[in-house]
């Protein structure tokens, strides 16, 4: 353990430990990318979707690893604990920092599929991790403006991209929000929550339109931190403190799935609507939790 470690030290030790295992785990990656791309028949795919996702799970595994080597671990699980990583589920979270994404995939690994994100067509020529995304099946999708849009053709596009997904159990993670909290943007926003900025419905509208009939349910997931929010730093320093992930299962309205349901010209709205009101909950639970610290 190198807890004891001073903070600079263990920065250098984890911002090592991180790029050295994305480094391996890329390199790891290419042969089984290559080989979707040059062989796309069902069961060589299948085959190398199977060791992609083993491969990514590593990465995740010696992630847990180094933070655990720099920091005790003071994570308290509450909710959902029926999952089973041979279903499909639809993420809803709020975002405060870059360490959300790394606390999510210590929660989930080994109890849902990988979490999977809708990404901006753009970032699939970033160097190297954009082809880890693209072999890892990250539905690439364009945007309208700064947000995820939701018309016609963008849902067509959305349904050729995630038509694999009903062969392969999949979570589709979103950040509803569409950006990390800052007290500057929920002043800006004139958000209507205390602890949240206002929900997106584009990102969600488009999960449910292309597979809602696939999801079991949706996730909604609320993450505090009650030692104050980390930022990557402080990760790499050992300290991110104690955090609290509370795991909920939503049901989702039966009017929010199907292709024809897409069509419905106030879609996006009636989905708004559901959202603002998981949304209120949200905010109202985790001003119970911060005030139980």
């Amino acid at each position: 353990m190198l807890r004891w470690l001073p903070a600079p030290l263990k920065t250098v030790f984890a911002a090592l430990a991180l790029a050295l295992n994305t480094l391996l785990v890329f390199v790891a990656l290419v042969p089984f990318a290559l080989l979707k791309l040059v062989i796309p028949a069902s069961p060589v795919r299948r085959f190398a979707d199977r060791c992609l996702t083993g491969i990514a799970n590593t990465w995740i595994v010696v992630n847990d690893g180094w933070q655990h080597a720099i920091e005790k671990p003071r994570l308290t699980i509450n909710g959902a604990t029926d999952l089973h990583p041979r279903g499909w589920y639809l993420v809803g979270c709020n975002h405060q920092s870059w360490a959300d994404i790394l606390v999510l995939q210590t929660v989930f690994r080994g109890q849902i599929p990988f979490l999977k994100f809708f990404l901006k067509r753009e970032l699939i020529y970033v160097p190297v991790i954009g082809l880890a995304w693209w072999a890892l099946d990250f539905p690439f999708m364009r945007r309208s403006g700064k947000t995820l849009s939701a018309n016609a053709a963008d849902m067509a596009t959305a349904r050729k991209a995630c038509e694999k997904f009903r062969h392969i159990p999949t979570s589709v993670i979103n950040f509803l929000e569409g950006t990390r909290f800052t007290p500057a943007k929920h002043k800006q926003q004139r958000s209507p929550y205390t602890h949240l900025l206002k929900p997106k419905s584009g990102g969600a509208s488009i999960a449910l339109g292309t597979m809602g009939e696939l999801f079991e349910c949706m996730l909604d997931v609320t993450i505090v931190y009650p030692d104050g929010v980390p930022t990557f730093g402080d990760v790499l320093a050992g300290r991110m403190g104690r955090v609290t992930v509370e795991i909920n299962r939503l049901p989702i309205p039966a009017e929010f799935i199907g292709e024809a349901a897409s069509r419905d010209p106030q879609y996006r709205s009636k989905i708004q609507t559901w959202l603002n009101d998981v949304w209120q909950h949200k905010d109202q639970r985790i001003t119970e939790l911060l005030g139980k610290h």
